[in-house]
């Protein structure tokens, strides 16, 4: 029996706020987005009044959880300070933990930002966690690589799925994880359709082209708009590495969101990056965001793997003509001035977007094509640092930002 969110809503308006009124009433709800049984939905307060509002989220996803046809339920409680209640905690101290919940009933921490908190300021900064214990790697996984780039538009999810398509040429056992929550597009580049399989609690990867598949983008219609706080989005990201069965694999590659953010540290923290790609055009405005993606690697200890120029020049397919459309060459320097390796160049070509819009990847579909050629030899670029011990995985530090 399906469900659907004026129904969740409707049961929601038995949870009181701490004022009394239904919670419905308030005004804090975001909106209630309901897939497949799976309902998400987060509640934004005044910093000051986290606290009291814990016992509200706890009793907001009991009834959730107890709506006729709900399988599972995330509800994020997000705390904002607002300009003029009191002033930003002190630098280097932590600030009172968001709530998020999902399926296991689990809590998370989350992150600060300057001007804008997720956490309560009134209350005493909690002791740091272990680094140990927070960075665990996946049960049958060898080692899990982001792709990465400080910008979108740089062609970086497709370049994650050929790069992953590379390494199961090398014979060896590759997922994908397309965490870009915002704006997943591995479901396309796969030709992949349709909801995973449940098992108990562990979701199944898809598979295409002998690759174990997960993104949001399977739980949620394509058109449909991921308007979610840095909270859901951790929590989600969080759900979609441990709750899917994706052993045995040698290598997990996830298609990182553009930029250094949430997604970014919650992937740092939750489990030990042996390593990192960073995707970047030639492009001057494109290479400021590639090195501010290189120093967040570097700062919370994934190692870098190297640099992809992509889109690095055009070659006319009728004259032959090359034309470096955005600069040539950038990449490669940038690489060699911050000391990381350089893994290749990938050309701007008719045939890998055709192949990317129609979900035939050019590794998989054209795997004798120059362009192929160009994605195998950087998989086995990343295979030999992975083999060779200079991508050993690290524990990521405890991650303060200063406000």
């Amino acid at each position: 029996m399906a469900v659907s969110a004026d129904e969740v809503k409707a049961r929601l308006a038995q949870v009181s706020a701490p004022d009394g009124r239904p919670i419905t009433e308030t005004g804090v709800l975001s909106d209630i987005l309901v897939s497949d049984g799976k309902v998400y939905l987060s509640i934004t307060v005044d910093a000051a009044q986290a606290q009291a509002w814990e016992t509200v989220r706890a009793a907001v996803e009991r009834t959730v959880r107890a709506t006729p046809g709900v399988t599972s339920a995330l509800v994020a409680l997000t705390a904002e300070r607002k300009a003029g209640s009191g002033p930003a905690p002190a630098a280097g101290t932590s600030t009172t933990p968001v709530r998020v919940s999902g399926q296991g009933g689990h809590s998370q921490g989350g992150h600060s930002h300057a001007g804008h908190s997720h956490a309560g300021h009134s209350h005493p900064p909690q002791p740091p966690a272990d680094p140990q214990k927070e960075t665990r790697g996946l049960p049958g996984v060898g080692a899990i690589i982001a792709v990465a780039s400080g910008k979108g538009g740089v062609g970086k999810s497709t370049l994650a799925a050929n790069l992953a398509l590379g390494l199961v040429s090398l014979g060896l056992k590759v997922g994908l994880l397309d965490a870009d929550i915002y704006g997943p597009s591995v479901p396309r580049l796969m030709g992949l359709k349709g909801k995973p399989d449940v098992q108990g609690r562990m979701l199944e990867p898809m598979n295409s082209w002998g690759l174990k598949v997960m993104s949001i983008g399977f739980l949620v219609e394509e058109e449909t708009p991921m308007i979610w706080r840095g909270p859901m989005v951790m929590s989600a990201i969080s759900q979609m590495l441990k709750e899917v069965n994706w052993a045995p694999l040698d290598v997990l590659v996830v298609d990182m969101p553009p930029g250094t953010g949430d997604a970014q540290l919650t992937m740092a923290q939750q489990v030990p990056l042996a390593g990192a790609v960073i995707v970047s055009t030639p492009q001057d405005l494109a290479l400021i965001d590639a090195r501010r993606g290189i120093a967040m690697f570097q700062k919370v200890n994934v190692p870098v793997l190297g640099v992809v120029e992509n889109m690095s020049y055009f070659l006319c397919p009728h004259c032959g003509t090359r034309s470096d459309v955005f600069g040539h060459g950038g990449a490669r320097h940038e690489a060699q001035r911050l000391g990381v390796p350089f893994l290749g160049e990938v050309p701007l070509q008719m045939a890998i977007r055709e192949t990317s819009d129609a979900g035939r990847p050019i590794v998989a579909t054209q795997p004798d094509s120059p362009e192929a050629r160009i994605y195998r030899d950087i998989a086995a670029a990343v295979r030999g640092a992975l083999a060779g011990g200079r991508a050993t995985a690290r524990p990521a530090p405890r991650i303060v930002v200063e406000s």
